[in-house]
């Protein structure tokens, strides 16, 4: 079976994704999956946070570095598991898997940053006092623009979807 249907692979050859069984992912199990992966990034966040605040005695110090520890450690753990197992811990639990513009291959550690770039948002913290307010709003306004993406394009892309090049969530289960 050549490549048909919306999830085209290399010409000629089978794709493991145009089954009738895989689609894209829908927003409820989107949200679960980083629900699921925001309370096991979360509770490592805290940890570190909290040693943090034990090691030391100043609060800006220990602000900036939580902001940037936290920010990359929120976009390294989506980038690391998408590039190179297509699933993170959520979207395992899921079923669903990111595939690259291909829509069979997993999405390079590029794509997987420009997909999860709003993961970083929190960088902004490194600003005393109003930083956390900002990166907090931009977050808030990628999350907004996310679920509206995805509840209106037809293949469930949202816009860092495309700005990664075409990736996309499929459910594969």
């Amino acid at each position: 079976m050549s490549n048909p249907g919306p999830f085209p692979g290399p010409p000629g050859e089978p794709s493991p994704y145009s089954s009738p069984a895989v689609r894209p992912g829908e927003l409820l199990d989107r949200f679960v999956a980083r629900f699921i992966d925001g309370v096991i990034v979360g509770v490592v966040g805290v940890i570190i946070n909290v040693f943090l605040g034990i090691i030391s005695n100043s609060w800006f110090l220990t602000g900036f570095i939580s902001a940037v520890l936290t920010a990359a450690l929120y976009l390294g753990y989506f980038a690391y598991f998408e590039s190179n197992r297509g699933q993170t811990i959520g979207k395992q639990v899921m079923k669903l898997k990111t595939v690259g513009p291909d829509h069979v291959s997993n999405p390079t550690m590029e794509q997987a940053i420009r997909r999860n770039i709003y993961m970083g948002f929190g960088i902004a913290g490194v600003i005393p006092i109003v930083g956390g307010l900002i990166g907090g709003l931009a977050s808030l306004a990628a999350v907004i623009l996310i679920a509206v993406g995805i509840n209106s394009d037809p293949q469930r892309q949202h816009w860092f979807d495309k700005f990664a090049g075409g990736t996309q969530v499929l459910k594969i289960g």
